[in-house]
């Protein structure tokens, strides 16, 4: 379970996240929706200290990350972007062994890991071979899932991944994720700005306004059944 406990971020005078408390339970999906400026990013890189509170905790299992080495928290969480940066010069089967050996995995179970992985995203074999650029948009993001998968997290963190591909693909992905999901029991915080993808996967939907104020959190049915003012109805389309 990660918990948020009035969790805020300031850059000078700039408030990124204010005040931000909310909890994702353990083994579900919980989506972060809301326009640009809205916080969800910043909250999400709290999860593995790439930003640091201002004031406020992130609790990981009843554990303060504060408390917690940097290195070993980001090893321990998977973490998708929407720019994945694989290494161009590395196979694709090597991009993904990398981070395992990076996180403290023998060569041997790290090639194992990486192919199960792979394998488990959908990347045949006869691709593992190949290099980045050899690959569709939608076969490098899921490389970029099996590589954040590589090190067996309980957490995986994604941050609009799937906003650069097309809408055949990422209907795709979504279904991918949910799989996957469902069969590692993985605890997923994911962004989004497409209200779909939201209303699909999300079985804890948060929607923010400036600075992580929530506006209403609950099911996708909760909110589109009973929206809790203009601006859920807004941003979710009903």
């Amino acid at each position: 379970m990660i918990e948020f406990v009035n969790a805020s971020k300031s850059y000078g005078d700039v408030v990124a996240l204010a005040d931000f408390s909310a909890v994702v339970p353990s083994g579900t999906i919980t989506v972060l929706m809301g326009l640009s400026g809205s916080g969800k990013t910043t909250a999400v890189r709290m999860v593995n200290k790439m930003v640091i509170p201002s004031s406020g905790s992130v609790l990981i299992d009843g554990v303060d990350v504060a408390s917690q080495d940097a290195v070993a928290l980001r090893r321990s969480i998977g973490y998708v972007m929407q720019d994945i940066g694989l290494l161009p010069h590395k196979t694709v089967l090597d991009n993904v062994v990398l981070i395992a050996t990076i996180a403290g995995q023998s060569r041997e179970t790290a090639q194992q890991n990486a192919r199960e992985m792979l394998t488990l995203v959908g990347i045949e074999a006869s691709s593992f071979g190949r290099f980045p650029r050899q690959l569709s948009g939608g076969q490098q993001q899921r490389v970029g899932v099996a590589r954040a998968l590589a090190t067996k997290p309980n957490i995986l963190l994604m941050d609009e991944p799937f906003g650069a591909v097309d809408p055949i693909v990422r209907e795709e992905l979504q279904d991918e994720l949910l799989r996957i999901q469902r069969e590692l029991k993985l605890t997923v915080l994911f962004v989004t700005h497409d209200r779909g993808e939201a209303l699909k996967i999300a079985d804890q939907l948060i929607v923010l306004s400036q600075q992580g104020t929530i506006e209403q959190a609950g099911t996708p049915r909760e909110l589109t059944k009973k929206p809790a003012n203009d601006f859920v109805r807004k941003i979710l389309g009903v």
